[in-house]
């Protein structure tokens, strides 16, 4: 699937600690692995101190909001 990401998401992922950052990516790349749903649907993905919102949209996972506790 194609990753997107808006503005406020990606100054934020960019503005984080160089772990928090690693952290993000990798929970990016799972949900871009999963099977996608049959209608679009708001979604949120943690790990223990990261977390984003995302939707999905035909080939498309949309990256909100994403977020960490450091």
């Amino acid at each position: 699937m194609r990753v997107e990401m808006v503005k406020r998401a990606a100054d934020v992922l960019f503005d984080v600690p160089g772990d928090a950052h690693q952290e993000i990516i990798l929970l990016i790349d799972a949900v871009s692995e999963i099977p996608k749903p049959p209608a679009p649907t708001l979604a949120a993905a943690f790990s223990d101190s990261c977390w984003l919102v995302y939707t999905v949209r035909g080939d498309v996972v949309e990256i909100l909001d994403v977020g960490c506790v450091w």
